[in-house]
């Protein structure tokens, strides 16, 4: 939808720099309220996690379609288009249906504040998260996915009762919102477990497994845990794409994945435990596991010369993305373009990245909270030898494109903003 869409201008005029104390629920509890608490919808998935939310979130929603359900699938941020965020059988809605939508979560807003002031005015994602849940009210869906936006106990999307809950690996990630250490995060990310709901915990380094466990414990969930009753077997890779036997429980589903990487296998258990979880059957797993996609994640966009869009925004994600370089580009000549935004640990992302490439250009997207390239070259500068700047993305592709063979990749990694503007640009 265009941003010259009256309800989209909307929405962006909501759009604010994250503040520690806008979190709360109180805003968004008032808004659903205004609305008829779309948020006690039936079959609600909700997941939270630092990685691969999104990767799975696809996955399952692609299995259930292949299981013959009705969904819809919430995620964030949007790579280019806000209509992203907001799918319904497996379709981005259309701008006419995301209007509808936007229309009445803009009258409930004007109530809100009318009855309580302007400072409880919902901010640009409790507005948003309640426009999925209006539109997947009306669209009478058996099922809604409802991915968490930053942390999860006071996240907006947190005033759902969900079905199932599902935590994806938990990594260091927004410190200075969620907490400085993996337990903290852990436990912010465990409060999606209502009493007495069933959670599929993905698998965690062991201070996060420990935090998450002890919060399970107190709100009497349900667990299952994929680490202890899911395993992988008979792994094998070709061009970064893994096939292997999703094995637990006397019974074993076969995978061949979509989506490139070797930590996409660990999102595909998970995903398998909850479908599994959710009743659908074997089959229809495998097949809707294997044939999910999602964009801006190890996505090659280009091909003469290749470039790989990768939305590696913090330690773990720019981790994965190294190991995939150092596994699919042996021998080809790799140009990085990298961008962050101004509150990511940049420098820990730079130590795995900048070494995995032979030629590294800094640039910014254009989103307000978008580091300088100057900003980057102070502060991540010594991790490489060859390091240039460019003022956007536009410069930096035609930099590394001009310099590249057919055989040489170029990787344009780090803020999501950056691989949705370099993703538009190459069509």
């Amino acid at each position: 939808m265009a941003a010259t869409d009256p309800s989209v201008r909307y929405l962006q005029s909501l759009l604010g720099s994250i503040r520690k104390e806008s979190f709360g629920l109180e805003r968004m509890r008032r808004l659903v309220a205004e609305l008829g608490h779309p948020e006690n919808s039936q079959g609600i998935v909700h997941i939270a996690g630092t990685n691969g939310k999104g990767s799975t979130a696809a996955m399952i929603e692609s299995g259930l379609l292949a299981g013959g359900r009705t969904v819809g699938l919430y995620t964030s941020p949007h790579l280019s288009r806000i209509n992203e965020r907001f799918r319904i059988g497996g379709r981005e809605v259309s701008d006419a249906t995301l209007a509808e939508a936007i229309e009445p979560v803009r009258r409930a807003n004007e109530r809100v504040v009318a009855k309580h002031g302007r400072s409880a005015h919902p901010t640009f994602f409790e507005s948003v998260t309640a426009v999925a849940l209006v539109l997947f009210r009306q669209a009478g869906l058996e099922h809604m996915i409802i991915e968490t936006g930053l942390g999860g106990r006071l996240d907006a999307s947190n005033v759902v009762r969900s079905e199932l809950a599902v935590i994806t690996r938990v990594n260091r990630d927004h410190e200075q919102y969620l907490g400085l250490d993996l337990a903290a995060i852990a436990a912010e990310k465990a409060a999606i477990a209502k009493p007495g709901s069933r959670v599929i915990m993905g698998p965690q380094a062991a201070p996060a497994r420990e935090a998450l466990l002890r919060c399970f414990e107190r709100a009497k969930a349900d667990v299952i845990d994929v680490e202890a009753e899911w395993r992988p077997k008979n792994a094998a890779s070709k061009a970064g794409r893994w096939r292997f036997e999703a094995a637990g429980r006397d019974m074993a589903a076969n995978i061949e994945l979509s989506m490139a990487g070797k930590h996409q296998v660990e999102n595909a258990l998970v995903a398998v435990a909850s479908l599994d979880a959710l009743g659908v059957p074997l089959a229809r797993i495998a097949e809707g596991v294997s044939r999910a996609q999602w964009p801006g994640r190890l996505e090659f966009a280009s091909n003469d010369p290749p470039v790989l869009l990768d939305a590696a925004h913090n330690p773990d994600g720019a981790r994965a993305l190294a190991e995939f370089l150092g596994r699919e580009a042996r021998g080809r000549k790799v140009t990085l373009i990298y961008g962050s935004s101004r509150d990511k640990a940049v420098d820990e992302v730079a130590a795995w990245l900048f070494p995995a490439a032979d030629r590294v250009l800094l640039t910014r997207s254009s989103v307000a909270r978008a580091a300088s390239p100057e900003a980057l070259l102070q502060t991540a500068g010594h991790h490489h030898a060859h390091v240039e700047t460019a003022d956007d993305i536009g410069e930096a592709l035609r930099l590394a494109t001009a310099a590249a063979t057919s055989d040489d990749w170029i990787v344009v990694a780090g803020s999501i903003f950056l691989v949705g503007e370099a993703r538009e640009l190459l069509g």
